[in-house]
């Protein structure tokens, strides 16, 4: 079953190729499974990058973009639908409700705010959908350090490891994602912590 796939990503022009490489091959894989794309809607960087590929591969794709962004040169024209919100909350509200399934593809602070607000409503049952952070080039390594630390210092719950699925492969991205069976988290893992 197609689904449509949520991408988090850069904006920036002057990163590395080897992550334009990673969103490129994204892009392709979505579209040669005959899923959608669904992202920011933005031009440049590697969300460009992956509309670009999607497209170039056949693929549809779906912009979500706030008012203030939705001009030339920063708003991706060509998509094959766009959705332009009053702001950016409204902005990820729709990108939320309308996606199957979540990558995080290397990127800046908003790539960092939304990838944690998705794995935050997915810990308190908003949602239990697959959520991948494509690990290129070990970009995520230290935020995933700090994930391990919350973990060690019973911020969160052993479980709350399960909320998210970490690769440096597309393939097994998109393989994860395909196979994702939603589970059950049992009690809330927020209050469940035992003291020591």
């Amino acid at each position: 079953m197609n689904k449509v796939i949520c991408v988090y990503s850069s904006s920036s022009c002057a990163i590395d190729k080897i992550y334009f490489q990673a969103a490129s091959e994204l892009g392709k894989e979505i579209a040669d499974k005959g899923d959608t794309l669904l992202y920011g809607g933005g031009l440049t960087g590697l969300m460009g990058e992956t509309a670009r590929a999607v497209h170039e591969n056949g693929g549809k794709v779906i912009g979500v973009i706030p008012e203030a962004l939705n001009v030339k040169g920063i708003v991706y024209e060509t998509c094959d639908e766009l959705v332009v919100t009053k702001g950016m909350r409204e902005r990820k509200g729709t990108m939320d409700s309308r996606s199957d399934a979540f990558i995080a593809l290397p990127g800046g602070y908003g790539t960092l705010e939304e990838i944690l607000e998705i794995i935050t409503l997915k810990q308190l049952k908003y949602h239990n959908k697959p959520i991948v952070i494509l690990n290129i080039n070990n970009f995520y390594s230290k935020l995933l350090e700090q994930f391990d630390s919350i973990i060690e210092n019973k911020f969160a719950k052993q479980e709350c490891s399960e909320l998210y699925y970490v690769t440096d492969s597309i393939k097994e991205a998109l393989e994860y994602i395909d196979n994702y069976v939603p589970f059950d988290s049992g009690t809330k893992w927020l209050t469940n912590v035992e003291k020591e």
